[in-house]
């Protein structure tokens, strides 16, 4: 096991398996030394998208499990980036992550939502996870989902 492995073990935190894309793309690309993850919604391990994360934050879904679904977003961009490089010590930099919250048109605390993920980027990579980021509301995402997190990494 790598020095990832280990601190995700260490973490308690078990990666998914990498998620099958749900239309006609590719859930990552390689191009030189940077990996784009696709955006990932918050299934579970399962596969499978619990109640608790369908709808609108600020209209039915709590920041709680707004923050959680982030969370698991950012899971489901590290099994990706697992997939696509086959070990997760060949990350040199989280360089950004996109945010994207199903949120009713009043509700602006979007950042703290996001930090569902970004908080899990830190916790997992150290200093290395420490990223640029944007976050947008959005009136919809598929499946209904709380939440949609895409990353750029740069790997060796």
């Amino acid at each position: 096991m790598g020095m990832i492995e280990d601190r995700l073990s260490t973490l308690g935190i078990q990666l998914p398996p990498a998620p099958a894309p749900a239309a006609n793309y590719v859930p990552a690309v390689r191009s030189g030394n940077l990996v784009v993850i696709a955006g990932q919604v918050c299934f579970g391990a399962d596969g499978k998208l619990a109640d608790r994360y369908k709808g609108k934050l600020g209209a039915g879904v709590s920041d709680e499990a707004g923050k959680e679904a982030a969370r698991l977003c950012a899971l489901n961009v590290i099994a990706q980036l697992k997939a696509i490089t086959g070990d997760l010590d060949a990350v040199v930099r989280c360089v950004r992550l996109g945010g994207f919250i199903n949120a009713a048109p009043d509700f602006t605390p979007l950042p703290v939502i996001m930090n569902g993920a970004s908080d899990l980027m830190v916790e997992i990579f150290g200093d290395a996870g420490r990223h640029a980021r944007s976050t947008v509301g959005v009136a919809v995402l598929p499946f209904d989902c709380a939440v949609e997190v895409e990353g750029m990494f740069e790997v060796r």
